[in-house]
């Protein structure tokens, strides 16, 4: 079965309700195996309000959360390491990292976060 990787954004827009979000999981979700980065799970808390809770936690109850090992962390200091982008920053590293270590395919809004050649990436919501 195909793994999906989501980036919090798709995450925050599926909650938010937008619809070509909302198309791309129902389109996904019996095809592939959806899951996130415990990295996301993070950034969708810090941002959350009390009264998303509930539908929050059921969206990530649905997901299969990856953990960041030791793997993902050297790939991702790899990638820091090497890739000289201004606007690169660690926790899109790890969640891209993730993608490169489960062979998942990273569905995220913003490609320009994401410049690792060797993963794959679909964009969701535009």
């Amino acid at each position: 079965m195909n793994r999906i990787l989501l980036d919090t954004d798709v995450l925050i827009n599926f909650l938010r309700g937008q619809e070509k979000t909302r198309d791309y999981m129902a389109s996904v979700l019996d095809k592939a195996d959806v899951c996130c980065s415990a990295i996301a799970v993070a950034e969708i808390h810090a941002g959350m309000k009390e009264h998303e809770r509930t539908k929050t936690t059921e969206l990530l109850d649905s997901l299969t959360i990856i953990d960041v090992t030791r793997d993902i962390a050297e790939k991702a200091g790899a990638y820091k390491k090497t890739i000289r982008s201004q606007g690169l920053e660690l926790d899109d590293c790890i969640i891209a990292a993730t993608a490169f270590i489960m062979h998942a395919m990273l569905a995220t809004g913003n490609v320009k976060h994401y410049p690792m050649p060797d993963i794959k990436k679909n964009v969701v919501g535009r």
